[in-house]
């Protein structure tokens, strides 16, 4: 961790940190010692939610982090979740608690993606925030998100760095100004819509099935049920140097199998039920027919021993114990026993039962994993909490056999198949969007087709870059305006001047701006002579442009648009030589280009095609908020879709097209895709389509 601190570098890993403010100086060993007394608070709150949660592969933990550099001495904690992405936003909804809890508390979170808290509010983030100056501007303080904004010039406001904020500076900046620095609506509701339902979503979030098993691994998770973590990742992970060791079973014979209830994560469980697996004959587990009804149970229960197995292989036959003393001996253990009491977490149990010790042994575990976590190379490997229970904990195999008889029912299994409609809710839920209510009959005859093509000029008028284009987050928004003037200065700044040449003097400093050439322009000298050369070489393009739409409108491509109706005959004699019109020869008129129809009825056709698939139409205009019906036409011809489509098309000419003006001239040619006169290139259109 350097002045600016960095994000998570391991894969699927993140990070947390807790500063305590003001950030006064403080005598380093009283610091520490305030530190490690605000870790026994805050882990001894959150036991009650904490001790029974499964991890995926590491526990939510806080450990003291001296000061390096301006980064001051804090609380850290780091977590791998894998596979599990709702352990992350599990450690997202604690550690915003922990700062509602403990107000003088400040917060930030991140992973190896650095600040997913922004981008899971990517759609609301303001302009000016971006992934290069995000650095130390987002924290957790009192529950709420807060950003550190960024002054619009240097200096203008005397709190606000002009360069991201240090360590210091920004915990300065929450103290002092905290109300200045929430997140806006919209962003804190993006990210509380991940973390919403919470506590509860954990209950949710588990899968009780039977297994087959072992009496040795019922009694461990009876113990440890966090360790199914443990034995599922085995057997996901596995390679060929694990499963010799599962050849002829030492540790769990299969002679001892029973029937009992396991308690896995929905991620866990789908693990292990997903994987195809044949085990080895000389293992001597025998599955039964895939018809027995218990074929599921047996499956399930081999999978998870063979898990189970691998751990164990991997200890050392002479392995120390002396690691668990550790524990019980730390100054912390008999403090955290003594406030887990005051917080209720026996639920008046009597001291001394099966159930006491039960939850005892649990916080147990906890104390060593999260409050006083060893160093990695005392911390004992899960083979080895796997292998010291054996010998510690005694189990009688006939007792847990009579529990067979009482086993609480295993959950539906329905939530590993999703239907479509569920994907597309699922899908929808996740970008924070609302479900598409279904178009009626009445509103599918009455369907117009005018949002589809205002829609796409909304987003053809945005503004793109190197990083994208802005998707309209309305579809109501205002019609295209197009400035031909300015769109023809800037053709002519760039086919125009040569490398002593300028622009015209009518160009100001914005339209400079927007110029991405790298040439050095001098406005303020330029010549009448070369003026008159810029326009006639502006001329010539367009003489060329009409030239090309002229030989285009004969051949197929020409032929492949929907043209207008003429608004008026160009001159008398044009009702006398109508066969030279459709000819196109000599001074002929161009019948203009329906853009509008042109634009529905491709994008129609594509919808069609994709046949209620997901496709490049559909994507785009989910995007832009336009739902379409769904097609009724089962199989239809080329020419009964084109007669739909112009059918329904039919209300752009009515409504949507309007009206030229009194003094409005039409040209003379109406070019196929001339873009100055504001129309709109239908050929990339045309390869949705393909």
């Amino acid at each position: 961790m350097e002045e600016n601190m960095k994000l998570a570098t391991v894969e699927d890993t993140v990070e947390y940190h807790l500063f305590l403010i003001p950030d006064e100086p403080r005598d380093p060993e009283k610091h520490k010692e305030i530190l490690q007394k605000y870790i026994e608070r805050i882990m001894t709150h959150f036991a009650p939610m904490l001790v029974p949660y499964i991890w995926q592969n590491q526990p939510f933990n806080l450990k003291y982090k001296p000061g390096k550099g301006d980064v001051p001495a804090h609380m850290f904690g780091m977590t791998k979740f894998g596979d599990n992405i709702e352990d992350e936003w599990f450690i997202v909804y604690v550690v915003k608690q922990i700062t509602k809890e403990f107000p003088e508390l400040v917060a930030r979170i991140e992973d190896n993606d650095g600040e997913f808290l922004l981008i899971e509010a990517a759609d609301f983030l303001p302009k000016w925030l971006d992934p290069d100056n995000s650095a130390n501007r987002v924290f957790f303080h009192q529950g709420e998100l807060c950003i550190i904004p960024a002054p619009r010039k240097p200096g203008a406001v005397s709190w606000l760095p002009s360069t991201p904020p240090t360590i210091p500076q920004a915990l300065n900046i929450i103290s002092t100004h905290p109300e200045k620095i929430l997140a806006s609506d919209s962003i804190q509701a993006a990210v509380n819509r991940r973390i919403r339902g919470y506590p509860e979503k954990i209950q949710a979030s588990l899968h009780r099935a039977h297994c087959f098993l072992p009496a040795g691994i019922v009694a461990v998770l009876k113990q440890r049920p966090r360790l199914v973590a443990a034995g599922v990742q085995a057997f996901y992970l596995r390679d060929p140097i694990d499963l010799r060791a599962c050849r002829i079973f030492k540790t769990f014979l299969p002679e001892t199998r029973i029937m009992a209830s396991v308690t896995f994560t929905k991620c866990l469980y789908a693990q292990l039920v997903q994987q195809r697996f044949v085990p080895d004959r000389r293992s001597g587990y025998k599955m039964p027919p895939p018809s027995h009804p218990q074929y599921r149970a047996h499956e399930l229960g081999m999978k998870l021993a063979h898990g189970f197995e691998i751990l164990c292989s991997k200890c050392s036959p002479h392995f120390s114990d002396s690691k668990k003393s550790v524990m019980t001996t730390s100054p912390l253990w008999a403090g955290f026993l003594e406030s887990l009491k005051k917080n209720d977490y026996f639920k008046g149990l009597i001291e001394g039962s099966a159930q006491y010790q039960a939850r005892l042994e649990m916080a147990k575990n906890y104390f060593q994993l999260s409050v006083n976590r060893p160093e990695s190379s005392l911390a004992p490997s899960p083979g080895e909490e796997i292998l010291t229970l054996l010998q510690t904990t005694p189990f009688d195999i006939e007792e847990l056999k009579k529990e067979e008889a009482n086993l609480p029912p295993e959950d539906d299994d329905q939530w590993l198949d999703l239907s479509p409609d569920q994907l597309d809710q699922l899908l929808q839920e996740a970008a924070g969007k609302r479900e598409a209510e279904p178009i009626s009959k009445k509103e599918e005859q009455n369907y117009d087709l005018t949002q589809v093509s205002e829609s796409m000029k909304a987003f053809i008028s945005k503004v793109s870059t190197h990083k994208g284009a802005e998707l309209p987050r309305e579809p109501s928004e205002a019609p295209i305006t197009f400035d031909a003037d300015s769109f023809l200065n800037y053709f002519d700044k760039i086919l125009g001047p040569r490398p002593h040449e300028s622009d015209s003097d009518d160009l100001d400093d914005e339209d400079f701006e927007c110029l991405d050439s790298d040439d050095d322009l001098d406005l303020k000298t330029q010549g009448t002579g070369e003026e008159a050369s810029l326009k006639g070489t502006l001329n010539d393009l367009k003489s060329y442009m009409a030239q090309m739409d002229q030989e285009l409108a004969n051949t197929s491509v020409g032929k492949s648009f929907t043209t207008q109706k003429q608004m008026e005959p160009l001159s008398q004699t044009t009702s006398n030589n109508s066969d030279e019109e459709d000819s196109g020869a000599g001074g002929s008129v161009m019948t203009p280009v329906d853009v509008d129809l042109n634009l529905v009825s491709n994008i129609l056709e594509s919808y069609s095609s994709q046949a209620g698939l997901a496709g490049p139409a559909s994507n785009l205009l989910q995007s832009m908020g336009v739902q379409l019906p769904d097609n009724t036409d089962h199989r239809p011809t080329k020419d009964s879709r084109m007669a739909v489509i112009r059918r329904r098309s039919c209300i752009l000419e009515s409504q949507h097209r309007e009206k030229p003006p009194a003094n409005h001239k039409p040209p003379s040619t109406t070019p196929l895709w001339t873009i100055c006169e504001g129309e709109i290139n239908f050929y990339h259109i045309k390869l949705l389509n393909f």
